[in-house]
């Protein structure tokens, strides 16, 4: 069904609580039970939860580290090469008062600030950002975790390592960060297709703008799965059909399918007809991409 090299789908949403995960969860599990090879990669850095729903043996595990530099006032010269040379503002240089130091929550190890120094006053050391674990599921499945320490500034490094563990025999899925800030732009950078979920609300609608134009600008190709249909007005349906986006999936709202993802469980194993639906989900999803 998939093609070679096969296809990295990811599921985003504008806003937390939409459903992004119920979405991602039950679409790869949906995938592996057909016979097609899947990865699921939690990317959900600083609340990962598929877990929660599938889980597997323990291959895998390591720490993501980042390089932070340690300026010595002793030996600093106090000329200000590193602060020009610091694209990201991560250092604070006050040369009236003999003061510099790194702030390690902007620094983004690129390695310039020590390029500089002329005067081997920069030295680095390293900082543990957080975790990747690789799952056992099946032959057909597996799932890989992004998980940034408590505190971590930004989970960006984190996710980027999860996505680069992926193997090339598997469609990959992404559970992608709510929101549109870099770590929603870290995980669908690499997506050939991402998929919005949204609920057909005004704050739905206002965050699903927002998503869509980002996607634009980064010239990703999307469509859009309504979960909670039936709650609200008809808005978001409205504004698909004005702007040609294509509408992949309604899932009702449905006292028995929050009961269902509430209590740790997939939609497709306890409604099997879910099964087929997530299926010509991927179909209509791999036309979209072949036009």
């Amino acid at each position: 069904m998939t093609e070679n090299p096969p296809m990295k789908i990811a599921v985003a949403s504008g806003k937390g609580g939409t459903g992004k995960t119920l979405v991602s969860t039950n679409l790869f599990w949906a995938i592996q039970n057909a016979g097609i090879s899947a990865t699921l990669v939690d990317c959900d850095a600083e609340e990962p939860n598929v877990a929660e729903f599938i889980s597997g043996e323990l291959l895998n595990s390591f720490s993501v580290t980042q390089k932070i530099p340690v300026i010595d006032p002793e030996l600093c010269k106090f000329c200000g090469k590193c602060f020009n040379y610091c694209n990201y503002n991560a250092i604070v240089y006050l040369p009236a008062n003999h003061f510099i130091q790194v702030v390690e929550d902007l620094c983004h190890d690129c390695g310039a600030c020590i390029v500089a120094c002329k005067f081997d006053a920069i030295t680095e050391k390293e900082k543990d950002l957080g975790v990747v674990q690789t799952m056992f599921i099946n032959s057909n499945a597996e799932i890989i975790e992004a998980r940034a320490n408590v505190g971590v500034y930004s989970p960006v490094p984190v996710i980027k390592k999860a996505i680069n563990s992926l193997n090339d025999r598997s469609l990959a899925i992404f559970d992608s960060p709510p929101g549109i800030s870099c770590p929603f732009i870290a995980t669908v950078g690499d997506a050939d297709f991402v998929v919005l979920v949204t609920e057909p609300t005004p704050f739905g609608l206002n965050d699903l703008k927002l998503s869509v134009e980002t996607l634009q600008q980064l010239k990703k190709p999307c469509g859009v799965i309504v979960n909670r249909a039936g709650l609200g007005n008809r808005d978001v349906y409205n504004w698909l059909n004005d702007k040609n986006i294509p509408l992949l999936l309604e899932i009702p709202f449905d006292r028995e399918i929050a009961r269902i993802y509430s209590e740790g469980h997939l939609l497709v194993e306890e409604k099997p007809a879910y099964q087929f639906q997530f299926i010509e989900l991927l179909k209509t999803i791999e036309r979209i991409v072949k036009i």
